[in-house]
């Protein structure tokens, strides 16, 4: 076993307090105290519940139909979840399938356990949409797990409720379990896929307060599953790690679920808005391509290939001679003419990082 910095990380390291326009981030612009409004003077500082507060695992449970409130578990962010998920999971030799790209963690995490790791490659040319068949291919013996997300990070690819009825019915069939993180599922413009956990007790979900919300500093996550092993591991591994949850965390994600709909009403305006000027900007340009986003708050656009240009010295010369940030394909284990371009900035902030990208490519083609 041996844990190593994510590629991604490291780069946010080099970068994201430095810069001015974030167009690389994957949630809706962060909050303030003063935006929430929530008082916590009367809070008391103390040990929080291992499986996270009652009331607001009560909340949780809510959005997923036919689940109770003792099959959530509360964690520190979905980075948490996904970790003591596999380690309840995976031993040393199984194998994992993962969607790719994905966020880094889903694919780090079974190699510093031990396994190996099999990607389900999205392509470009599919719109970044999962093959079933090419799923079926990577099966071995040794398959243990499966790992997709939808809407997608760093794509913005979106399935059908049929084909993730039929990935689980198949999931079933080979007694293996589905890792489905839906951190975006609130942010779906067409429709909305229902909590995969619903489903089968084969789906363990898994979701944040940092996306949809706007809220990554609390550290809020959780995860849901009929799967009682599952559970009863993840809440022993949990013990060893982090025991529970910050106290003023849960208090101040369960008062913003407590006002859910306002929150992603307004969120969903704030995306839709800004996707609008993002595609805007796309249509008019020759040198960069993209995939329309389907859902979510992140694009993975990439440098057209007649363009004769360093990325990395696209990247770098973006964030230090115009403080603007986007996300390396190379952060993802992909070819590095591709990039994470988010639109969860306000207005202003997307419209001047986009210009400063044109100028940035300009400069450097000269």
């Amino acid at each position: 076993m041996w844990f190593k910095r994510m590629v991604l990380e490291e780069w946010f390291d080099d970068y994201q307090y430095a810069i001015k326009y974030d167009i690389g981030e994957s949630a809706v612009k962060y909050l303030t105290f003063g935006q929430i409004g929530v008082d916590l003077k009367d809070l008391p500082i103390r040990y929080g519940y291992h499986k996270g507060k009652p009331e607001l695992r009560e909340c949780l449970a809510n959005q997923y139909p036919g689940l109770n409130s003792n099959q959530v578990i509360v964690t520190n962010g979905a980075s948490e979840a996904i970790f003591s998920i596999m380690s309840a999971i995976l031993v040393p030799g199984d194998h994992v399938i993962i969607e790719h790209p994905n966020y880094p963690s889903l694919y780090e995490i079974p190699r510093s356990l031990g396994c190996s790791v099999s990607f389900l490659h999205l392509s470009f040319d599919k719109q970044f949409k999962p093959d079933l068949d090419e799923i079926r291919s990577l099966v071995t013996t040794k398959t243990k797990l499966v790992c997709l997300t939808h809407p997608n990070n760093p794509t913005g690819s979106m399935i059908s409720k049929e084909t993730l009825e039929k990935l689980i019915e198949w999931v079933e069939a080979q007694n293996l379990y589905l890792l489905f993180d839906e951190t975006y599922r609130e942010m779906s413009f067409e429709s909305i896929l229902p909590p995969a956990a619903t489903l089968s007790p084969h789906v363990i979900s898994i979701s944040s307060m940092s996306k949809c919300y706007g809220l990554p500093g609390i550290r809020i996550g959780w995860l849901a599953t009929e799967e009682q092993s599952i559970l009863d591991a993840v809440l022993a591994i949990r013990e060893q790690v982090t025991i529970t949850n910050n106290a003023m965390s849960e208090e101040i994600a369960l008062r913003v679920l407590e006002q859910k709909d306002k929150y992603l009403k307004k969120a969903r305006e704030h995306i839709q808005r800004n996707r609008t000027i993002v595609s805007a900007w796309m249509n008019q340009q020759e040198d960069i391509e993209w995939v329309y986003p389907e859902a979510g708050v992140v694009s993975l656009p990439r440098v057209a290939a007649h363009v004769k240009v360093d990325p990395e010295k696209l990247f770098r010369m973006l964030a230090e001679k115009y403080k603007t940030f986007v996300i390396p394909g190379r952060c993802f284990e992909m070819d590095n003419t591709y990039f994470r371009l988010g639109f969860g900035a306000t207005p202003d902030e997307i419209e001047t990082g986009l210009k400063n990208l044109g100028s940035a490519l300009n400069r450097l083609r000269g």
